[in-house]
């Protein structure tokens, strides 16, 4: 028996609803607690710190950041590497299933490179973070003054 239209466009509505439920949960995750690390004027980088958590059933991860206040944002983290701590580029950032990721100093950061103005407290950053799920989020970092970290053994 031939299938009318209706029923076929139907269906096909269905199915796109449901794997639109699926992204929609899929991209989850919330960020907070959010702030840029100020710096000397003069100084070409800088780091955004940043909490993401992930609420869903399904394992995520940060894939990419942009600013306009950089040439370059990339995603690091920090190793030791003969007996000095030092920074690392990395691919993503994984967000486990129902867990929570500190990006903070002498850790994972969001890396600003090549500013193209001063961060001075009072001021903010304009950050866009990417998932692997092609969800972006749009976030303003505070600037704030941050100790200079010191690694005690």
């Amino acid at each position: 028996m031939p299938r009318s239209p209706s029923v076929t466009l139907f269906g096909t509505a269905l199915l796109a609803l449901a794997a639109l439920a699926v992204h929609a949960e899929g991209s989850a995750v919330s960020v907070s607690d959010a702030y840029a690390r100020a710096i000397p004027p003069g100084q070409p980088n800088s780091a955004v710190f940043l909490t993401l958590n992930n609420p869903s059933g399904q394992p995520r991860a940060l894939v990419a950041a942009a600013s306009p206040v950089a040439d370059a944002v990339e995603l690091h983290t920090h190793i030791e590497e003969g007996g000095m701590m030092r920074m690392r580029r990395v691919e993503r950032i994984e967000i486990p299933a129902g867990a929570t990721v500190n990006l903070k100093p002498g850790g994972l950061h969001v890396m600003l490179i090549g500013l193209k103005e001063n961060l001075q407290p009072g001021g903010q950053v304009d950050l866009t973070l990417t998932f692997d799920d092609g969800a972006q989020t749009q976030i303003q970092a505070p600037v704030r003054k941050v100790e200079a970290m010191s690694i005690h053994r």
